[in-house]
């Protein structure tokens, strides 16, 4: 229902911005340009599903080589405790365990075309579970709250884009992302554990989320002890050393278990074309309501009437201009990556504006981007608190990325 709201409202408020243009500022060329956008953005997502389709074939069909040959069933163990506490409803050795797990690995290191087919199969397990098929279960809102918080160690994509516009130092926002995705993390467990009344203060839950905050902040050390083209370099190439040796590692221990390893991987990608398929009308529905509201105009009233509200309170409006990032980026991320290469290449890339752009863009998630194509592949229509959640979370994270901002740039 709340999905049901918020597509609406995105129509309306873009009619009623373009409206306002037509009639008081003669704007004569915004209706056409909201109607030409209406295509754009359908052809868009079928655009994305299509090319989804590839990639979710690949990552299902490994994954199911990894549930024949036992990785996922190791992989679980290691986290199985944690996960037991965090996800009640999933039993230790179902594969919803393992792809869950590959998933939050996909996102920590930045490899988001891993992460996506990963947590589509990760809902598609948790749907087996769900007694109520139209309604988001507990262990699905907690998953998808976690994913929509963005926890990041090593924002790659964001780095690459930084050196394609020419930035002195890439990996100089690195920290930031890092602590400000982090907080964004724990806010958003901290909201649904109250929902689902986990607590937080078991020993288990504290001994794995210690041992996360003291990874973490070894990362932290060691990336300050090393140049900053070292970091580019390390950053780039220790995510996808990981994800190929977890490939080969499938593929290995599936080998030692005499499973065929080509039929196996056939069945699995079968399953990858099925769910993108699904996800089509989803993804248009959304895409078109996201780009109503960038073209009419209503996102930079918006951006406006923060800045003016901001100034009122005496607060440094400096950031604001990044701001359009943060705001688009729980929506769309493609669009969320053009804006921070707009303003960017408009103002520079280490401007304190330019690098408050890359640290919003990681500070968050997609997450009505996420909410729309998880929950759309097993038809759930009854989100519950999930939107509430994750968007609380989103907002931890602008707020520590301001505050990460000022503490290391401004």
């Amino acid at each position: 229902m709340a999905l049901n709201y918020i597509w609406f409202g995105f129509f309306i408020i873009a009619f009623i911005t373009a409206l306002v243009k037509l009639i008081f500022f003669q704007d004569y060329e915004i209706f056409p340009a909201l109607v030409e956008s209406t295509f754009d953005m359908a052809k868009l997502g079928f655009e994305i599903s299509i090319g989804l389709t590839g990639i979710m074939g690949l990552w299902l069909g490994l994954m199911k080589i990894g549930e024949e040959g036992g990785m996922v069933r190791i992989l679980s163990r290691l986290v199985g405790p944690f996960f037991s506490k965090l996800f009640p409803e999933i039993p230790k050795d179902h594969p919803a365990n393992g792809a869950i797990i590959m998933n939050f690995s996909a996102n920590m290191l930045g490899l988001d075309n891993a992460a996506t087919p990963l947590g589509l199969k990760a809902m598609q397990e948790m749907q087996e579970l769900n007694k109520e098929k139209d309604t988001a279960s507990n262990a699905m809102i907690m998953f998808l709250v976690l994913n929509t918080s963005g926890l990041s160690i090593i924002p790659l994509t964001i780095m690459v884009d930084r050196s394609l516009v020419g930035a002195e130092h890439p990996t100089d926002v690195f920290l930031p992302i890092l602590l400000a995705t982090f907080c964004s993390t724990i806010v958003g467990l901290i909201v649904v554990a109250i929902y689902q009344k986990i607590n937080l203060l078991d020993r288990t839950i504290l001994a794995y989320l210690l041992g996360l905050t003291g990874f973490i902040a070894l990362v932290i050390y060691y990336f300050t002890t090393i140049p900053q083209e070292q970091v580019n370099i390390i950053s780039r190439v220790a995510g996808n050393v990981i994800i190929f040796s977890i490939i080969i590692s499938f593929l290995v221990l599936g080998f030692i278990r005499k499973i065929n390893l080509f039929d196996t991987f056939i069945e699995g990608a079968k399953e990858g074309f099925v769910i993108a398929v699904k996800i089509i009308p989803f993804l248009v529905a959304f895409l078109v309501a996201i780009g109503l509201f960038r073209v009419s105009g209503a996102l930079d009233y918006v951006i406006d009437g923060m800045r003016y509200v901001i100034g009122l309170l005496g607060v440094n409006t400096d950031f604001v201009d990044a701001l359009p990032v943060a705001l688009m980026k729980p929506l769309s991320g493609g669009t969320a990556r053009g804006m921070m290469l707009e303003i960017m290449d408009s103002q520079g890339p280490d401007t304190f504006v330019g690098r408050m752009s890359s640290i919003f863009r990681g500070a968050t998630e997609t997450t009505f981007y996420i909410i729309a194509v998880y929950f759309g592949s097993v038809s759930i229509r009854k989100t519950r608190y999930a939107i509430k959640a994750g968007l609380i979370a989103d907002i931890a994270g602008i707020i520590a990325g301001i505050f990460f901002g000022y503490l290391f740039f401004h």
